[in-house]
Parts: structure tokens; sequence; C-alpha cells
């Protein structure tokens, strides 16, 4: 009569094999050969392979839990087979060990990353979700330093380095070329210049990835445009570095750089102020990289409604020059210290560069400029960066200057192009060359804009 392929046996009680009680910390191979070579000794050893499974293996440990939640009980007794997706469990669920294990199992799957072998190459620029969790104290929300469209931000000091770091948290799908973006995340972790914000690395966890920026202490520029959180007022002379800083930012990242990015989400809550008040801009989740010879890829219309170039309604195209138009209405944000959209007394809304281009049509620019200044500011920069303004956000986008042309044009080391108000209306005009961006507009209520007979700029090369 064959021995029967699985046995069961009664736990002994721990004094009666107490001699053997120290092998439960021995590795796995040789605890489950004396499995085999010794099963009337084997309760007790089977403790420690299951912390060893459970430890190394947390999908060993699941399955066993499911293995024994499905199986029948045993008679009497902890029953303990030579199967080992039953018997060490049923074993660890009998003693002390057990909760530590759990406790462990808890962890693991607490701090769990998903991580593929594709990212081996990208080890430096990744940190642990471990990490991050504790730096940002469970991703609390007394760490929260703002939510946008896009995600949340937490600011975070690292345990073992001290390092302060602002972690955005942002949903992802994994199916959905993430290979790429990481990828591109990670070359954007290469950029440097003075005016960028640090993107130090990411993390990815299944359908969450976080992109982990060095922290910048002064916050962001809306802040203290609109005055929110009590923040001081920017005079003139800190606005006009702030412009200069990110002019120069996005030279280097259309034409100095290896590649070409494209930031796509230029605004004042993207710009951030280092410890001595420079601008620095941040947030590249939204970013794409291209070579200087390629042609841009189409992609999916992103961006913040008041800051999106007219064309890419019909194009779907993010080139320089989209970026070109939202720097325009960043200066312009910055001079007048108004949002992009705004609200008026007949419950619609206008655009900036409407209300700057009927101030210009009066002849009385400078009174666009932000009222907060009570008058202190230099007449000829602030007149300078709201026709500057104005080019940049011309909704024919052959009309708009490079990022080196603006260089040239804030540097005074080149004239700007002879430029006069007509009166055609700003938004007829962006209607008049694409259809298909007012009707992109319209399916976000907040970014309307009334169609009134204001102003626009024709140009003179």
């Amino acid at each position: 009569m064959g021995r029967p392929e699985m046995s069961t046996w009664s736990m002994r009680s721990p004094g009666m094999d107490s001699s053997h009680s120290s092998s439960a910390a021995r590795m796995r191979p040789r605890c489950h050969e004396s499995l085999r070579r010794e099963p009337q000794k084997a309760a007790t050893r089977r403790v420690g392979c299951a912390v060893v499974d459970a430890v190394t293996d947390p999908m060993i440990f699941l399955r066993s839990w499911v293995a024994v939640t499905l199986s029948p009980s045993a008679e009497s007794g902890v029953a303990l087979s030579t199967d080992r997706c039953g018997g060490q469990l049923r074993c660890l669920m009998s003693c002390p060990l057990g909760a530590i294990v759990l406790l462990v199992l808890r962890r693991r799957f607490r701090y769990a990353e998903l991580r593929e072998d594709w990212e081996v190459e990208f080890g430096p620029q990744r940190f642990s979700y471990k990490d991050l969790y504790r730096a940002t104290e469970g991703f609390s929300d007394t760490h929260l330093l703002g939510i946008g469209g896009f995600g949340r931000v937490y600011r975070g000091t690292l345990l073992v380095s001290k390092v302060e770091v602002a972690v955005k948290k942002v949903a992802h799908d994994s199916k959905q070329g993430i290979k790429e973006f990481i990828s591109e995340v990670v070359s954007i972790g290469r950029l440097q210049h003075s005016n960028l914000a640090p993107l130090l690395g990411y993390c990815r966890r299944r359908g969450e990835l976080f992109l982990v920026y060095e922290y910048m202490p002064n916050g962001s520029v809306d802040k203290y445009l609109h005055r929110r959180e009590g923040k001081p007022i920017l005079n003139w002379a800190q606005r006009w570095h702030i412009i200069k800083g990110i002019a120069s930012c996005l030279v280097y990242l259309h034409e100095e750089w290896e590649k070409v990015v494209i930031h796509r989400d230029i605004k004042a809550s993207n710009v951030l102020l280092d410890g001595d008040m420079n601008g620095r801009l941040g947030d590249f989740g939204l970013a794409r990289l291209y070579d200087h010879d390629a042609d841009p890829q189409t992609t999916h219309v992103v961006g913040t409604i008041g800051y999106l170039a007219p064309e890419l309604g019909h194009t779907s195209k993010a080139t320089p020059l989209t970026d070109v138009f939202a720097f325009g209405v960043f200066i312009l944000e910055v001079t007048c210290g108004q949002r992009p959209v705004n609200p008026n007394l007949e419950d619609s809304q206008v655009l900036l560069v409407e209300s700057v281009l009927e101030q210009w049509n009066k002849g009385s620019l400078l009174d666009a400029v932000d009222k907060q200044l009570g008058g202190n500011y230099n007449a000829d920069e602030a007149c300078l960066a709201l026709k500057l303004g104005l080019l940049c956000s011309h909704p024919f986008a052959n009309a708009r200057p490079t990022m080196r042309q603006v260089m040239q044009y804030l540097d005074r080391d080149m004239p700007l192009p002879e430029m006069t108000p007509t009166d055609l209306s700003f938004q007829m005009m962006t209607i008049m060359q694409n259809e298909g961006f007012d009707q992109f507009v319209m399916t976000y209520p907040s970014s309307t804009a009334s169609v009134d007979s204001t102003s626009v700029l024709t140009v003179g090369r």
C-alpha cells in the first residue's frame, strides 16, 4: 500500500518539541526538506516556514490564506498537511508569530508599488512610496499645498536626507503609454536652469503617479498677485525680475536643451518663488519632448482655460508658439494683477487680453497696470510688458515672436515691432481664425468670454 500523497498531523505542545523551536528561523529550502524527512517534528518548524514565506513572498501567503479559508476545518487541533499552501498557514494562525506576520504583511501592502522591468534604468530617479508616505505623514491634509485640475500637491521632508520636497499626486492609467511618460519625466529631471523648479524624480503605484519636486518656500506667484493666504504685494522690480527669469527659462526649454520641451501649462500658479524670490517654472506633468528637427505630434488638448492658444482647438498640436501664447497671458497677469478670465457686472466673463486692448484703444494703456502698486512702477518697463504680453498672446500663431525674440525685447537688444490697436474684436478674430476652438471653449462654462467690440493688434514686420 503506497504512502498517501498528503498526511495530517496533530500539533504537539511546544514543550514536547522545544529542541526544534529554534529551527523556525532557518531558510525555507532546508525547512521544507526537514518536513519531508521528519514529519513528526515538522509542526513547529512550519511556523518558521510560514514566516519566511509571508515576509519574502506575500503572494504565497495570500494563496495560503485562500486555501485555508475555503478548505474544511480540521476535526481536532490545528491540522497540518505536508501541502505548503495549507499547513503552514494553519500552524501560523495558531501561534503568536501569526500576528507578527500579519502586521508585516499589512505594512508591505501599505507601501506596495508598481514596478516593472523596464524601470530599472530609471532607478536613481525613482523614490520609494514608503519614503514619500512618511515624508508627507501619510499625505495628510495638514501637508496639502494646493489642489489643481491634475492632482494634489503635498509638502514633505525626506527622513534620511532632510530635504524638503513637493510631491504631486496624480492619477494615471498604466496602460496609456506610461513607459514613454516616465521616460520623459526622467529626461525632464536632467534639465538644469536657474529658473526651473527641479524635478527630482517619481514614484508609481497602481493607478497613481507621484512627481517629486524641490520645495519652493515662498509658494506660487498667483498667491501674491491675488492676495491669497495673506501674501504681500509683489513690487514692480520683483515682477519684472520674475517675467525675465521665466522668459529665460523658456528659451532654454525651446531652443537650448538637447530636445524641444513644451511645457503646456504655463500660468501664475505654476511659477514658484524660491528663498530669494526668483521665479521658478514648475509642474512639468503635462510637458512633452521632441527632437529639434521633428514635427510635434497631435495630443489631447490639455492646459488651463485662459492660457490656451486658439489653434489648439483645431490642430491639437502643442508647439513652442502655444507656450509663447500662455507666456503672453502670464505677462499680462503679472503686470495687471488680474486673472486671465474675469467676471463682469453683466454676469459674463471677459478676457484679460480684451480689457488691456480696450485700455490701449482709449489711449490709456498704463491704466491696465495693477492698481495695488499705487503708481510705483517703471512706466517704460510696464508699457513694454503690456505690449509684449499682447504680442505673445496674438490669436495668429505666426504673428507671435519666439522666446528668444521675447528675451531680446525684454533686454532691449531689439525694439518691439510697430503695433497699433484696431477696431476688430480680439474674441471675434479668434472665432474667424478657428471655429473648432470656439466649440472647445464653450464646453467649459467658466472660460466663455463676451464678444464685445474691443480691439486687437495688427503687427508690422
